[in-house]
């Protein structure tokens, strides 16, 4: 390896290491996500699930786009 490549590898493992080292000491506190993410994020889905749910039943949809039987065609006039 190079001498110069060989230094920024030595480097960058002193810096992971001592990343890892300054987090390993530090205590996690809880934050709004780690307490309530996962609440929130079944909420969203639930409220998502809930008004498609509705929109999809209750409003008269026509789900057949093909207008094949239902246009019948007018009389011509002359």
């Amino acid at each position: 390896m190079f001498p110069v490549a060989k230094a920024a590898q030595s480097l960058v493992a002193r810096s992971i290491q001592r990343t890892a080292v300054r987090q390993a000491h530090r205590k996690h506190e809880r934050t709004f996500h780690d307490k309530y993410g996962t609440l929130v994020l079944l909420g969203g889905a639930t409220m998502f699930s809930a008004v498609w749910g509705y929109v999809l039943t209750q409003l008269n949809f026509e789900w057949g786009f093909s207008p094949v039987g239902r246009v019948t065609p007018r009389e011509w006039r002359e």
